[in-house]
């Protein structure tokens, strides 16, 4: 059964050859479910991408480091935008938060439509080492876990093989969402190369496996594997009021007290975590000193 916590567990399969990670996100996706309104599909897309991203998170050398992750396709559901850091804290959104998209044939929801299939996903990875790495490949089919799989393999030289999935029913539940990922370490053997690319593929379901079995029985179940490191993954936006604040002042007095004329107030967005931050008269006037214009 799936976490109350999304976590990740991590450990070493094919006699130490290969760096396994299984991960059970369900608790993740339905916050963003429910801070952002996600549609099915929407939330299967953005789900998705906060899994792998979470994966990628989890190879940061420090819990300041930061990695911030965007596909960008010709979907319906627009761009994806998610970041993350070593401390395992994610946020994230999808352009078009209530995209409808009629089922595949096999009666799947269509995040390939959703997502596009033409288009780019780009990670920019920050080590706090002066410049920031920034990997870029072309999407192969926007169902994301093929995404990840083409990215690591083209700008990272690392092939890893991927399974992605959410579940999530008609009303916005999610009942289980996660990943399972199998990378060959350096110096692998082809048996362990063919053992990730077999392995890999009974995992066409995972988010069903996840709510059934949630990530540790997973690992029980399918590698035997009893031992593992495990880190909790949580959703925490760094937007603050503060930060708010910071973002009218660049307006200027003139453009904020204009606003304020106009509305009555002066509101700060956050996409990631769909905060609004709300600014009134008196609070313009204490950024910015006295009482500001009459």
């Amino acid at each position: 059964m799936q976490e109350n916590v999304s976590k990740i567990y991590k450990t070493l399969v094919c006699g130490g050859e290969i760096s396994l990670a299984v991960l059970d996100t369900t608790a993740l996706v339905q916050e963003c479910i429910l801070r952002h309104g996600l549609s099915p599909v929407a939330a299967a897309a953005l789900g998705r991408t906060m899994t792998a991203t979470a994966y990628l998170c989890s190879w940061l050398k420090g819990k300041e480091s930061r990695l911030y992750v965007t596909v960008a396709g010709n979907g319906k559901g627009g761009k994806i935008s998610v970041s993350g850091d070593g401390a395992l804290h994610l946020c994230g959104n999808i352009a078009v938060p209530g995209v409808e998209l009629p089922l595949r044939a096999d009666g799947k929801l269509d995040v390939g439509g959703c997502v596009g299939r033409e288009g780019t996903l780009t990670v920019v990875r920050d080590d706090g080492e002066g410049v920031p790495f920034v990997g870029t490949s072309a999407l192969l089919s926007g169902e994301i876990a093929e995404d990840f799989s083409a990215y690591f393999l083209t700008s990272e030289q690392r092939p890893t093989a991927i399974a992605l999935g959410v579940l999530v029913t008609p009303d916005g539940v999610c009942p289980g969402a996660g990943g399972v990922f199998l990378q060959p370490l350096p110096g692998a053997s082809e048996e362990a190369v063919c053992y990730a690319e077999n392995a890999i593929g009974k995992f066409s379901n995972v988010s069903a496996l996840i709510a059934r079995l949630g990530a540790k029985g997973i690992l029980k179940e399918y590698f035997s594997a009893e031992d593992a490191d495990v880190r909790d993954i949580v959703f925490r936006c760094r937007c603050s009021r503060e930060r708010a604040a910071a973002a009218v002042l660049s307006m200027g007095r003139e453009d904020a007290e204009a606003l304020l004329g106009e509305t009555g107030e002066v509101v700060v967005h956050c996409h990631d975590c769909n905060t609004d931050y709300i600014f009134r008269k008196k609070d313009v006037a204490a950024l910015f000193g006295g009482e500001g214009s009459k």
